[in-house]
């Protein structure tokens, strides 16, 4: 791929995803669970680009969705809304109601008052609501804290005797109907035991409901499939696939699977461009147009990403690589042995294509970068650059003398 000709039509920095390799990551998943019902709800959160959305609606995916926001995008981009599931510990009773009025799958319940808001809104516009609940197995995912959600010191999910109760109270109302069981212990697994505990736990569940006669069709085993951004063995899809149908004998339900990362991330790089070098005493710092604002992970998790410098032959040494961010902890890599740089050579940034640009932000009044897409070699943009006018629209008409 030519970064620079990119560079030079559509400036820097900016994020490029490869359509193809997404669609190689879908079609590898799906092939695990071939033997069994099973649909990918992909988790709209990792990238939610509405070109993403509708190129993985054409490969006949659904939609993870964390918002109202969320939903009305996969709708705009052509999801069908029976492939809509709705997921989060905080929604509101707007979100609530706009799910039901699209006639979404399901929603997944992440508490009793939620459990009972929903019934309330249903019962006020006469109408049924589908569930599933998210349990919280209590199952380590031997992952970065921020993103664990499977501990009953997480947030997330409820136990498995209040699911149960949930559960039965749902079969008894006439404005709920339990259709699912979901669980999610974390992201970036790539010890996938931790899955598999967590499914033979929550089947087990599964069964008792079944005998309360509360027929669970739809058995959610959520995302978080560790992907490779440094050195990491990524889990063999067979054994994760093999793992759970295992936990499931017996039982005729369908396989929902959430993955973000899994299919989007080694799809996506971001590239920008070196403005100078300095040097405080020893220091190096590398300084870059792209920032914290425009990808994140590194300054929130002080997260890995490989970073290219193309062109490059001369002798290494450490670095910090930078951005123009009022804030130290604003930056791409930390301490990376990289060739001394020239004022508009151009750095790759590789992994970036879930939770990069769906994490940026205007921080510093700085614009949001463009996106770009390439499919079978040809590069198209799927989102322009904002503009200074883009930024404050929403405020003008409010503006005072």
């Amino acid at each position: 791929m030519d970064y620079f000709k990119l560079a030079k039509e559509y400036n820097t920095p900016f994020y490029i995803y490869d359509f193809d390799k997404i669609k190689e990551r879908f079609t590898m998943l799906k092939d695990a669970f071939k033997a069994r019902k099973s649909q990918i709800f992909y988790a709209v959160k990792a990238n939610s680009n509405l070109s993403v959305l509708k190129f993985l609606a054409s490969l006949d995916s659904g939609f993870d969705c964390v918002s109202a926001g969320e939903i009305y995008r996969a709708l705009k981009a052509g999801a069908k809304n029976y492939k809509i599931i709705f997921s989060g510990v905080g929604k509101g009773a707007d979100e609530l109601k706009y799910a039901l009025e699209q006639n979404i799958l399901y929603i997944n319940l992440e508490s009793q008052e939620e459990m009972l808001l929903l019934e309330q809104i249903a019962k006020e516009n006469q109408k049924v609501a589908r569930i599933s609940i998210r349990v919280n197995p209590n199952v380590d995912a031997k992952t970065h804290p921020y993103i664990s959600t499977g501990l009953h010191e997480n947030k997330f999910g409820v136990d498995i005797e209040n699911a149960k109760k949930m559960y039965i109270y749902a079969k008894n109302s006439a404005y709920l109907e339990p259709v699912g069981v979901h669980f999610h212990i974390g992201s970036q697994i790539l010890d996938i035991s931790s899955i598999h505990e967590a499914s033979i736990i929550v089947a087990k569940l599964v069964r008792e409901l079944l005998a309360l006669k509360i027929n669970i069709k739809f058995f959610d085993i959520g995302g978080g499939l560790g992907v490779c951004y440094k050195d990491e063995q990524e889990p063999s899809l067979y054994d994760y696939a093999q793992g759970i149908l295992s936990s499931l004998h017996g039982l005729d339900v369908c396989i929902g699977m959430e993955p973000g990362r899994f299919l989007v991330a080694n799809a996506g790089e971001f590239v920008t461009k070196v403005l100078y070098e300095k040097f405080n005493e020893k220091k190096r710092f590398v300084i870059v147009d792209g920032a914290m604002n425009d990808l994140l992970r590194p300054s929130l998790y002080s997260a890995y990403h490989e970073i290219e410098l193309l062109g490059a032959n001369s002798e290494e040494s450490l670095c910090d690589i930078v951005g123009g961010v009022c804030e130290s902890g604003d930056f791409l890599a930390k301490d990376r042995s990289l060739a001394k740089t020239q004022a508009g050579d151009l750095i790759v940034v590789k992994s970036a294509g879930a939770y990069g640009f769906s994490m940026s932000s205007n921080y510093n009044s700085r614009n949001r970068v463009c996106e770009l897409a390439q499919e079978n070699g040809v590069v198209r943009m799927i989102r322009k650059r904002e503009s200074y006018e883009e930024q404050v629209a929403l405020e003008l008409e409010y503006l005072k003398e």
